[in-house]
């Protein structure tokens, strides 16, 4: 498909590209990218929900946090603002983080979908994100080929091609604040996924190096209600390679979870 800028609208602090009716699925892309990175879900999820695809702080159309040395709940406190009603959160990546945090911390949550999230990385992998962000420069824009090469197999293809546009339109202020805040977290507590009060679906790609089939596994084995899906064939950008499996099982969770608040 073809991966264009869609109009946005203002929500609380954030812009967001809204469509569809009914129960609110809200959805929450990963470092470097924007909302624009769902629309291969927007337009088949919006037909059954209503779909907020924010914009993180500091990403796409919307305003950075007013403090450069974040953490994740100051991201996840912007975007809790958002969910007033009963509400199925989709993460990827960074956004999945969030996703979970957010699942923890509002009643409202009804259901996380958490894609390509990372949970306890070893310390080789660790040391390795860690030192990608220490890299990572506040005035300059980064080369997006070493990323783009861990993400897809095809630099030509349309999905890396538009990732490429996204990782050198961000400010790398923003990029490098959300990239820090990402490479120190190492994954929800054992504790966090124990107390999960809904359903929690964990996806990642069989062949996703980094958010491993093994991490995706072990969170759905300790959340109370949790499920791991792996998509065969897929890496870590599998909600743009994997368009159509990923939304049939998006579409069969949401429906599960909001199925009492239409």
């Amino acid at each position: 498909m073809i991966w264009t800028t869609q109009p946005r609208s203002k929500v609380g602090t954030l812009a967001a590209i809204t469509q569809g009716d009914g129960p609110q699925v809200l959805m929450i892309h990963g470092v470097g990218l924007c909302a624009d990175a769902w629309a291969g879900q927007i337009s088949d999820l919006a037909q059954r929900f209503r779909i907020t695809a924010v914009d993180m702080p500091g990403h796409g159309q919307s305003a950075p946090l007013p403090d450069q040395q974040a953490n994740l709940r100051d991201y996840t406190t912007q975007i809790a603002n958002l969910i007033t009603e009963p509400t199925v959160v989709i993460g990827h990546s960074m956004g999945a983080m969030i996703a979970v945090d957010l699942a923890a911390h509002s009643s409202n949550v009804v259901g996380v979908a958490a894609l390509n999230a990372i949970y306890q990385r070893s310390t080789p992998a660790w040391d390795a994100v860690k030192a990608r962000a220490n890299a990572l420069s506040d005035t300059e824009i980064s080369d997006p080929s070493p990323t783009l090469t861990r993400w897809f197999s095809d630099l030509t293809a349309p999905e890396a091609v538009a990732c490429g546009a996204w990782l050198t339109q961000i400010s790398p202020k923003h990029y490098k604040t959300a990239y820090q805040v990402f490479a120190h977290e190492n994954g929800p507590s054992l504790e966090t996924l124990r107390a999960l009060r809904c359903p929690a679906m964990f996806m990642t790609g069989a062949q996703e190096p980094n958010s491993t089939p093994a991490m995706s596994r072990a969170m759905a084995d300790l959340a109370p209600d949790g499920q791991a899906v792996i998509i065969e064939g897929a890496a870590h950008m599998l909600p743009m390679t994997h368009r159509e499996e990923v939304n049939t099982h998006l579409i069969s969770f949401a429906e599960r979870c909001l199925h009492d608040t239409r």
